[in-house]
């Protein structure tokens, strides 16, 4: 296997890891500080209960973040040394900020909030949570800022064989971030919301913290409602905006290899990736259409016909991601995002209606469906990033010419297994971390055993 190979399968494998705690991490801050925010204005001591169970999670999920986060950029300098020289300039910019602003911001108050519960004012320390929310959304911001200008690279001339920057708006309002961070920022927020519904469904469950719990379970229930409707209503803008900006990503989403107009959505394509031909196909006719331009008509180019521009435009090369990872990762980040919709609407349902109370497998469900928001994330992600192949980035630089000419296959291998092997390690601490406090419940919280909602049931 070659050296570049190895580069991607450790840079994908890091990455992936690292993203399991970053939407958790944007969405549990805000969940957290209007739990304190409900409490300052009320007074009501459940509330403050809360915020510190829920932040203790958070904080658990920051750290691991954190660490994980640090590799990240090693790499960039340790594999991809010709990607590093090549956008220096400009990749460097808004990590440098979020580095310098965003992380500080985060993790200075962080520390604040964790440790000035007794010693500031309740309004005051709901304000440090509230900027440790904005940190860590800012920081998302920043880091999407610089993956932006590899999916749409913008105010940059090339000289001396780099990328410099002419015009730092032109990066910073990148038209890509548009799209890319409400979706991050509300795929966030589900995660967090299903965490906290499949958390609170185990101890409701067992009869155990029934009102905290239940309370939780409905503040949830809205915060996952709502980010669950928008995210799709944003992940339709940002499909729109692929079709415009990297269509070739969008045609192997849809396994679609020749242009249409009308254009259909495939509902399940079993292809022959050798031949590069449909083998079995279900498609809706002009739903891709629909779904590009908002009316029935309209062309989506195909695979072959965006092939034989790209020879034209860039020269002889395959222009072809992988098909069949982007096919498939498109369609489990849907199918897991709808299933997400049809829980939360559910789980709204029953808190409005009081009816949560006698609903057992329902409760079960939502424990079952904490993995859902990590598939749709990761699925996500691959499909953003595999489906931009052969480029790092878009139309400027391909996968071959960034990674690092000095470095031996021996030597990615070897540093693989070594990132892999402490990953792995990390991952089972998070784990064990997680469901030790989760389970443990509500700190200094009466095991109360009030009137159940639900019968004892064994999960």
């Amino acid at each position: 296997m070659e050296a570049v190979t190895l580069a991607r399968w450790q840079f994908a494998i890091t990455t992936v890891y690292h993203f399991f705690f970053v939407p958790l991490t944007l969405g549990l801050s805000v969940l957290v500080a209007l739990m304190e925010t409900i409490y300052v204005r009320s007074g009501n001591e459940l509330y403050k209960q809360m915020a510190k169970f829920w932040g203790k999670l958070f904080l658990i999920n920051f750290v691991m973040g954190v660490v994980t986060g640090i590799v990240q950029e090693f790499q960039f300098g340790m594999n991809w040394s010709e990607y590093s020289r090549f956008v220096g300039d400009i990749f460097g910019v808004p990590l440098a900020i979020e580095a310098l602003l965003a992380f500080f911001l985060e993790s200075t108050f962080l520390g604040i909030w964790t440790f000035g519960w007794d010693r500031l004012s309740k309004g005051l320390h709901a304000l440090t949570i509230w900027l440790v929310a904005l940190g860590s959304n800012l920081s998302a911001l920043w880091i999407l800022i610089a993956n932006s200008f590899m999916q749409q690279p913008v105010g940059f001339i090339i000289r001396d064989g780099r990328a410099e920057m002419t015009d730092f708006s032109a990066v910073v309002l990148n038209p890509n971030i548009w799209v890319q961070f409400p979706h991050t920022v509300l795929a966030g927020f589900t995660t967090a919301a299903f965490f906290v519904l499949g958390i609170s469904a185990y101890h409701l469950l067992r009869e155990r913290h029934v009102d905290f719990f239940r309370r939780s379970f409905q503040m949830a229930s809205i915060f996952g409602a709502f980010s669950i409707v928008m995210l799709i209503f944003n992940g339709h803008s940002q499909a729109q905006h692929i079709v415009k900006i990297q269509p070739m990503k969008m045609a192997a989403a849809e396994a679609l290899w020749e242009s249409e107009d009308p254009a259909s959505f495939s509902i399940l394509t079993i292809g022959d990736l050798a031949q590069r031909r449909d083998v079995f196909a279900i498609r809706i006719p002009r739903l891709l259409s629909l779904l590009a331009y908002n009316q029935l008509s309209g062309e989506v180019k195909g695979i072959y016909d965006l092939q034989a521009e790209y020879e034209q435009l860039y020269g002889p090369g395959d222009y072809i991601p992988p098909v069949a990872i982007t096919y498939w990762s498109f369609r489990l980040m849907v199918g897991a995002g709808f299933a997400m919709l049809a829980l939360a609407l559910y789980a709204l349902f029953l808190t409005m209606g009081e009816a949560i109370n006698s609903q057992n497998r329902l409760l079960r469900a939502f424990l079952w469906a904490i993995p859902l928001p990590y598939i749709a994330n990761t699925f996500g992600w691959l499909m953003t990033e595999i489906g931009r192949a052969p480029w790092v980035v878009y139309g400027v630089m391909r996968i071959e010419d960034a990674v690092s000419p000095t470095v031996s296959t021996g030597m990615v291998l070897a540093s693989l297994i070594l990132f892999t092997l402490i990953y792995g390690l990390l991952m089972f601490a998070d784990i064990y971390l997680l469901v030790r406090f989760a389970k443990a419940g509500p700190e200094g919280e009466t095991a109360e055993t009030g009137p159940l909602v639900a019968k004892p049931a064994r999960v």
